[in-house]
């Protein structure tokens, strides 16, 4: 053990705390953590100070960093006070000693130890300045559930692939199959928000990567009591005074608001229209101005705001506070949660992409944060971390449905299927009570679960007849569509999710918007449409590994050897740094030679992994399943997926593969048998277990009639 195990330690619980949200420095801390050489420990040190600097350099320099050293970096915050002292100093003692490690020299193995600490110092301040939320894993510990033996879902990438065509097991590199994708988009369908706002404008606020800056008008009298003239401003100020204390808003104060109405020469609040009222916030700069009144019946006393855009007056959300004129501040009080909250969580919701926003969800600011938590760490696939956060979140708001949403794909993702299932029907028995489009998407979500493909395009179909103008509904269609082979159908869909994300001025959620379309654009043949595709691909995603896998499968369909083998290396040197074993690389090279139809090569490849890895049955399945899909030698097959269903024997898709095996065999009885067990214990629907499962029962009855 070495001498600085402990403060390795501390900086590993550091690193579990805020994984997922920092991608830069997670980076070179996980190198740090994979050795015990003292100078590979000061080396990743000294860049994990480089990440943080360079950063602060970007934000309260206002400059890059470029090639400046970092010693004249640190003086410089130091002097213009960006940085504590007490940092400063851990930083200046972190940089001076590590430079061991970057320019290797003698040094003492013990001054390791005050460079990581000066290290957990230095990130635990840094992660404050980035107002980022840590967690302590144990708190949720006794919340999760311990995954099945059986290897995930997700494991089923490797495994098979579809040839030209006909339909044929899908591997992880054809950008994912049908269960997969919609595993992973499924909560983007559900977040889709119901139009209670103006979309427009509110999408132009939240994309403008501003703090949104907020004008309160004062309060509007209207209960025919003068005693309650002074609540006009005593509203107004109190909604200013909690509005300022959050950073993330920019309140303007009292003074220069009812300096504008003076200028106009307004003595009675009653005559600030909403026009007036939009004209005086557009002179502060503001994007939203709070619009008011009280109102009485009796004892009973109503405070109503809303919250306008300045620019086209229209309301993006109206507040409604009743009670009893004895209680007055308490109503304010509430009155100022709720905005802030609205308010925040739209600012927090700038983070996510154009149709992952969603309103209205929950009240609670705290498990909104936990979400937006989540939803870095699931974006980067980190799920364990993301099922941490929405935990988290369902503790503070049992009924924070998105929460739910995310948790139950989430845990799908990491094999943990009754979990995801059980999500799932505590979303599915509040339906009734949801907004019309998260309703449909409840449904959608359920057939998911425990219905067919085709109940998933009907509820599809029902969401894009209330808003055609969703590219998240459309792509899932698409996806819906290639699932079941209908290409032509989904290239349509494809096409349309592309053109609204064009018309709407944002760029496609992520490569699969662009590789899923190549998929069906080659499987009908249309390679010139695929390869103009990806051109436009490359724009957003160059060197991505899923488009490099389309290109290299469209470039050896078309004989183009230089140029596949350019991108097959691309395409092999980023797996290699997604820490891919040899074994996974191999089996996905399989893939593409598969998909390009060259099935000699493919062969070689799915062999090399099952050789690599001869005790794996993942493996073995792999080179089973090509075997006997492509008719190639049935009788090894069985052999192979034989020995995996001995060390594996509740596999849904093993079980598939011994199933089609045998129906290769005209052993149809034996064959039906296999395929109702794959179908019995299958998580989700899968569409090719459907298609062979009817084609033996169809053979066993044949055999009957004869």
């Amino acid at each position: 053990m070495s001498i600085w195990s402990s403060e390795i330690k501390e900086l590993e619980k550091l690193y579990e705390s805020f994984k997922g949200q920092l991608p830069g420095l997670e980076k070179e801390l996980a190198q740090l953590f994979q050795t015990e050489d003292a100078n590979v420990i000061m080396l990743y040190s000294r860049r994990c100070l480089e990440v943080i600097i360079t950063d602060l350099c970007e934000c309260e320099l206002k400059r890059p960093r470029k090639t400046e050293p970092l010693k004249g970096i640190i003086d410089k915050l130091h002097k213009e006070e960006k940085v504590p002292s007490h940092i400063i100093t851990s930083m200046h003692g972190l940089n001076e000693l590590s430079t061991y490690g970057a320019h290797p020299k003698d040094f003492d193995p013990e001054q390791v130890k005050p460079v990581l600490n000066n290290l957990d110092i230095i990130i635990k301040w840094y992660l404050k300045y980035k107002n980022i939320v840590t967690i302590d894993k144990t708190e949720v510990e006794d919340q999760k559930v311990q995954p099945r033996e059986q290897p995930p879902k997700e494991i089923r990438g490797d495994e098979r692939k579809e040839v030209q065509n006909k339909p044929a097991k899908v591997g992880e590199q054809r950008l994912i199959s049908i269960i997969a994708l919609a595993s992973i988009l499924i909560i983007a369908a559900i977040l889709i928000y119901p139009k209670i706002f103006k979309q427009d404008s509110l999408e132009m606020l939240r994309s403008s990567g501003e703090r949104i800056s907020v004008v309160v008008i004062p309060f509007q009298n209207m209960t025919n009591d003068t005693t309650w003239n002074v609540w006009q401003d005593g509203i107004q100020n109190e909604l200013i005074t909690y509005l300022t204390n959050s950073e993330e808003l920019k309140i303007r104060q009292p003074e220069s608001i009812n300096t504008q109405i003076q200028s106009k020469g307004l003595t009675n609040y009653a005559s600030i229209t909403p026009s007036i009222a939009s004209k005086i916030s557009q002179k502060l700069d503001a994007n939203i101005f709070i619009y008011g009144s009280i109102k009485q019946a009796g004892t009973k006393v109503r405070i109503s705001a809303q919250l306008i855009d300045t620019k086209t007056q229209d309301a993006f959300k109206s507040f409604q506070i009743d009670g009893i004129a004895e209680n007055i501040l308490h109503l304010i009080d509430s009155l100022s949660s709720e905005v802030k909250n609205f308010l925040i969580i739209s600012e927090l919701e700038k983070e996510l992409p154009v149709g992952f926003r969603h309103y209205g969800s929950t009240k609670s600011l705290e498990a909104f944060r936990y979400v937006t938590y989540g939803n870095k760490s699931f974006f980067n696939r980190d799920y364990p971390t993301a099922t941490d956060w929405y935990l988290k979140a369902m503790a503070v708001d049992t009924a924070f449905a998105l929460a739910a949403c995310y948790l139950s794909v989430s845990y799908f993702n990491q094999g943990l299927y009754e979990q995801g299932e059980k999500w799932c029907l505590e979303i599915y028995k509040k339906r009734d009570l949801l907004p019309l489009r998260t309703k449909i998407m409840t449904n959608w979500l359920y057939a998911f679960y425990f219905e067919t493909i085709y109940e998933q395009i009907k509820y599809l179909k029902q969401f894009l007849e209330i808003d055609d103008l969703s590219p998240l509904q459309h792509y899932l269609l698409g996806a819906s569509y290639n699932g079941v082979y209908q290409y032509d159908n989904a290239i349509s869909e494809f096409e349309k999710s592309l053109d609204v994300s064009d018309k709407l001025g944002t760029k496609p959620l992520w490569v699969r918007s662009y590789t899923e379309l190549g998929y069906a654009y080659h499987k009908t043949g249309q390679f010139k449409k695929e390869k103009e595709l990806y051109k436009r691909a490359e724009e957003y995603f160059s060197d991505n590994n899923l488009l490099l896998y389309r290109q290299a499968v469209l470039a050896i369909s078309e004989g183009k050897t230089k140029e596949a083998d350019e991108y097959v290396r691309k395409y092999t040197a980023i797996r290699k740094e997604m820490s891919a074993s040899e074994a996974t690389i191999a089996t996905s090279l399989g893939d593409i030679f598969r998909d390009a139809g060259i099935l000699d090569k493919a062969e070689e490849y799915y062999r090399q992994a099952f050789l690599l890895e001869p005790g794996n049955p993942t493996r073995m399945n792999n080179l089973a399943w090509f075997l006997i899909d492509e008719d190639r030698n049935v009788n090894e097959g069985l052999k192979l997926i034989d020995e995996a269903l001995r060390l594996s024997p509740e596999i849904d898709y093993m079980l598939d593969t011994k199933g089609w095996g045998l129906y290769k065999q005209g052993k149809y009885k034996e064959a039906l048998e296999f395929l109702e067990k794959s179908w019995d214990v299958k998580s989700t629907y899968d569409h090719e277990i459907y298609l062979h499962l009817e084609a033996a029962k169809k053979a066993v009855a044949g055999q009957k009639n004869n």
